[in-house]
C-alpha cells in the first residue's frame, strides 16, 4: 500500500467523527507512530507495510468510540518533544504551548530563576521549562498521585531536573525559597460549559483538571495569587493559563490582590488565554 493511499483511507474512516483539521493530524500520528512513516515518505508516496493493518482497524474502532488519538497511542506532541500521557492526565494542548512560549520569551537571558508550576499534570509545563532554560532551578505541585508518576516518569524520559511533589493547593502552602515565578494551568472549565465541549474531552480527560464550579470559577486563581503575594521575590511573576471567557474578571482579581502590570494576552485565536502579572 502506499503511503498517501494509507493517509485517506484513515481520514475517510474518520469522516463525520472529527473535523477535517483534527482528521489530518490525527492521520498523521497514526503513520508516525504506527507505521513509522516519514514526512518524507508521504511525500514521495513510498510503500508502507500492511503488517500494522490489525493495529490500524482496532484504533479507528477506539478513535470512532471519541478516545483521544493521545491515549490510545500513549503519547502527545508539546514543544517539540513526545509526552506520555494516558487518562490521568490532560492531553498538552497548543494553547498551554503559547504560555510556555510567552514565559521563556520573557525570561530569555536569565539565568537560575526558581519556578514553580502548580498542577503538574503530564509535566509538560514544568519539563520544557526545565529544558529550556538555563540552570533553572524548578518544581512543581500537583494533588494526584496518579499525575504525578506520569510526570515523573516524563521527566526521566526527557532527562529534565524537575523535583515534583503531591500538594493539595487549596489547602496547603508548597514549602519552596522564594520565588522568580509562578505558572499554573489550573482547572477553569465552568459545569455550564460542558454542553460546548467535544465527547473525547468529557468521556476520557480527567474531571478533576478541568471542572470548577459555577458559583466560583477563579477559586484555584484566587488562592495562587493570594499565595504568590508572599511566595513570589520583588518583581515575581505570575502565568495563568485562563478561561476565555474570564479574562475581565481574571484581571480586576489580580489587581484588586495588588499585582502590577497585569496583562491579558490572547491566543493564536484571538482568544483570551493567559494572564501574565508582577508583584
Amino acid at each position: 500500500m502506499k503511503s498517501k493511499e494509507l493517509q485517506n483511507l484513515i481520514i475517510d474512516s474518520l469522516q463525520g467523527v472529527y473535523d477535517e483539521y483534527e482528521t489530518a493530524g490525527i492521520a498523521w500520528m497514526i503513520m508516525e507512530d504506527v507505521f513509522q512513516v516519514t514526512k518524507n515518505e508521504l511525500v514521495l508516496d513510498s510503500e508502507v507495510s500492511t503488517f500494522q493493518m490489525p493495529v490500524l482497524n482496532l484504533i479507528l474502532r477506539r478513535l470512532k468510540n471519541n478516545e483521544p488519538i493521545q491515549y490510545i497511542i500513549g503519547k502527545a506532541h508539546f514543544y517539540g518533544r513526545d509526552f506520555e500521557v494516558n487518562p490521568s492526565v490532560l492531553i498538552p494542548r497548543g494553547e498551554t504551548e503559547e504560555l510556555v512560549h510567552l514565559i521563556l520569551n520573557d525570561q530569555k537571558g536569565k539565568q537560575g530563576l526558581d519556578v514553580l508550576d502548580i498542577g503538574s499534570g503530564s509535566g509538560c509545563i514544568p519539563i520544557t521549562l526545565a529544558l529550556e532554560m538555563e540552570s533553572a532551578n524548578v518544581q512543581s505541585v500537583d494533588i494526584s498521585k496518579q499525575a504525578l508518576e506520569v510526570a515523573i516518569r516524563n521527566a526521566e524520559s526527557l532527562k529534565a531536573e524537575v523535583k515534583f511533589s503531591q500538594l493539595d493547593i487549596l489547602n496547603e502552602i508548597p514549602r519552596v525559597e522564594k520565588l522568580d515565578i509562578i505558572v499554573s494551568n489550573p482547572p477553569y472549565v465552568r459545569q455550564l460549559e460542558k454542553l460546548k465541549m467535544h465527547k473525547n474531552v468529557l468521556d476520557y480527560e480527567p474531571e478533576l483538571a478541568l471542572f470548577v464550579e459555577d458559583n466560583d470559577p477563579l477559586i484555584f486563581y484566587r488562592r495562587i495569587a493570594e499565595l504568590g503575594k508572599s511566595l513570589l521575590k520583588k518583581e515575581g511573576a505570575l502565568y495563568f493559563e485562563i478561561n476565555e471567557y474570564l479574562g475581565e474578571e481574571m484581571k480586576h482579581m489580580v489587581e484588586n490582590l495588588g499585582y502590577r502590570k497585569v496583562k491579558v494576552i490572547q491566543d493564536i485565536h484571538g482568544k483570551d488565554r493567559i494572564l501574565n502579572a508582577t508583584i
